[in-house]
């Protein structure tokens, strides 16, 4: 107990010894007009403006607001505390762990069989949910809706509904634990009447219609206050569109996890039970990738990574430890 006594009192005269000189400075500056026009208007010198010109350093997006284009932005990784401990590379806690809720537009909870122990929740549980894994130490989560069939169509326009299951669910998270990391899943698959990750034609499905979907669905998302959005489609080139798609928006801080390397795989089983978006017809191996290849990853991670990608996933993570 002396030694612990003596060991806080060294701390803490440490900590005072190099304490910060004390500063008026507290983050709460006002809102700042991020057109930056008319901000030099009274200086008295010329001074240069970076948007201006044939060659212009800065540029601006569609909000009028300056821009630099890039989609690859190391700070997405750093923005929060919530977010920094997500991506710390050498620990592994609680914070490390995203949580996946199945949410239904339901007023009571059901059981998913083969899924022991989860259930899909109403939004009012999943809010309860969230707090729980909250105060464990569980700060990120990622949202998987079961849509009614009903709103399910080929082009799955439901899925960048403000209105939706999916963007209320966002809201009411980060209205109650505004700190938390919230994921959303980017793909068409539980808004489709096919049940395919894409629009489809001829039993065939369109790489290009669907990523104009998903370039829609996820900057709806975006809107509603999603932090990371993580395309989980396949479709070829769509991480690069999705960057480009939330930039021109502005949403330059919101992340892209990308579900790089998705193996076509049984293991799905369960989740599509819980989302209730089994193919309607053959199989998903025309975009999912081949179980047995392993150089073909590389080339995935490679262009999620040149698109703008923040963090590469592969999934199943378990039995593909060898291409992680």
């Amino acid at each position: 107990m002396k030694l612990a006594a003596l060991c806080v009192s060294a701390l803490i005269g440490a900590a005072s010894a190099f304490s910060a000189v004390p500063s008026v400075a507290n983050g709460n500056a006002a809102a700042v007009d991020r057109t930056l026009k008319g901000i030099d208007d009274t200086a008295d010198h010329d001074v240069f403006d970076p948007t201006s010109g044939d060659n212009a350093a800065i540029q601006r997006n569609n909000n009028d607001e300056v821009w630099v284009p890039q989609r690859a932005r190391p700070r997405r990784n750093r923005k929060s505390a919530a977010v920094r401990a997500m991506v710390r590379e050498n620990i592994v806690t609680p914070a490390n762990f995203i949580y996946p809720l199945f949410i239904h537009d339901e007023d009571f909870n059901t059981e998913i069989p083969s899924m022991p122990g989860c259930e899909r929740h109403s939004l009012d549980s999943m809010v309860r949910e969230v707090g729980e894994a909250y105060d464990l130490g569980v700060k990120t989560f990622v949202l998987f809706p079961k849509v009614p069939d009903e709103l399910k169509t080929n082009l799955g326009v439901e899925a960048y509904n403000p209105n939706g299951i999916v963007h209320r669910a966002i809201r009411m998270i980060k209205e109650q634990y505004p700190d938390s990391v919230v994921c959303t899943d980017v793909a068409l698959d539980p808004y489709s009447d096919q049940g395919h990750d894409g629009a489809v034609e001829d039993g065939k499905i369109l790489n290009d219609v669907t990523i104009n979907q998903l370039c829609k669905q996820a900057v709806s998302q975006a809107r509603a206050g999603a932090d990371v959005v993580a395309p989980s489609d396949m479709m070829d080139g769509r991480v690069g569109a999705i960057r480009d798609a939330l930039d021109s928006e502005g949403f330059t801080d919101v992340s892209i996890l990308a579900y790089t390397a998705k193996y076509a795989s049984a293991y799905y089983g369960p989740f599509r039970d819980a989302l209730d978006s089994h193919p309607g017809f053959g199989d998903k191996k025309t975009y999912q990738q081949d179980p047995a290849n392993g150089r073909e990853a590389l080339i995935e991670a490679a262009l999620d990574a040149s698109e703008g990608a923040d963090m590469l996933m592969v999934k199943p993570g378990m039995p593909y430890l060898d291409i992680i």
